[in-house]
């Protein structure tokens, strides 16, 4: 036991990244648990989230809307290491990061996210979780268009009551009406050119170190698509959160963020 006692003394750094439509601010339990426990927290908004100025509707690429979070990693001082920890569609922007800075990542965890496969476009990922999925599944989100009017791209905006009854139905009420009062109108890129491209490779993408913490209870992303997706990368690490919904930071904060402490040291550099 002694080695395991020695593992709850480091220190980590987690980046956080949020989902479609929501921001940092949904991190706001799960973070403040990591920083008690005296780890460092970033928690960037992608471009157009959260509380960064400019519509989510004019975010001209998917390069631009995950920016911030490419800037933050790449900004680590060279001999660091992070956990980056991402939710929903915020994993594709971390799959971005992993391939572009995979010496920085000690792992990745993709919290019930969208979990892109090295050697096929993004979007692949995103239309297996469409499928099946009609109009009425939707119920009062709001779709609408943005960019070019010859080519143009998808927004979407949760409803509240599609939020009530899949995204939030396990988490306290007071989340839910913080959600409905934050969230925001986001592209969903599917026309962009690196989410349709060949940009995930196996050497780099493939080459870190991850885990997958799959919400039992989710009613948006069936727990048996998240351990697909999980399958599509060899060697993840599959961990199941039960009586998590769509939203674990606030169904399961305690339990979250105790999770993402235990992976942290488990993944540590060097051990």
């Amino acid at each position: 036991m002694e080695g395991g006692e020695k593992q709850q003394h480091h220190h980590h750094h987690f980046v956080l990244i949020h989902g479609v439509c929501h921001g940092a601010w949904s991190w706001y339990r799960v973070a403040t648990a990591l920083e008690a426990a005296g780890h460092r927290v970033t928690a960037p908004d992608m471009a157009g989230c959260g509380a960064s100025p400019g519509r989510g509707e004019e975010v001209a690429s998917f390069e631009e809307y995950s920016r911030p979070l490419l800037d933050a990693v790449a900004a680590l001082p060279e001999a660091e290491q992070a956990v980056l920890v991402a939710h929903s569609f915020g994993g594709q922007s971390l799959a971005l990061a992993m391939e572009r800075h995979p010496e920085k990542v000690s792992v990745a965890v993709f919290v019930t996210a969208t979990m892109p496969a090295a050697g096929k476009p993004m979007t692949y990922a995103f239309k297996q979780l469409s499928q099946g999925k009609g109009p009425d599944f939707f119920m009062d989100c709001a779709l609408g268009s943005a960019g070019d009017p010859r080519n143009p791209d998808k927004t979407f905006l949760f409803g509240p009551k599609y939020m009530a009854r899949r995204v939030y139905q396990l988490s306290p009420p007071e989340d839910l009406t913080l959600g409905i009062a934050m969230v925001r109108p986001s592209r969903r890129f599917l026309n962009d050119d690196t989410m349709n491209g060949d940009v995930l490779t196996a050497a780099r993408y493939g080459a870190v170190r991850r885990v997958y913490v799959v919400a039992e209870e989710d009613e948006w992303k069936p727990a048996e698509m998240q351990r697909l997706m999980a399958s599509w990368n060899p060697g993840t690490e599959v961990m199941g959160l039960q009586g998590a919904d769509h939203m674990p930071m606030f169904s399961k904060s305690r339990e979250l963020s105790e999770l993402l402490m235990v992976i942290a040291n488990k993944y540590y550099p060097g051990i």
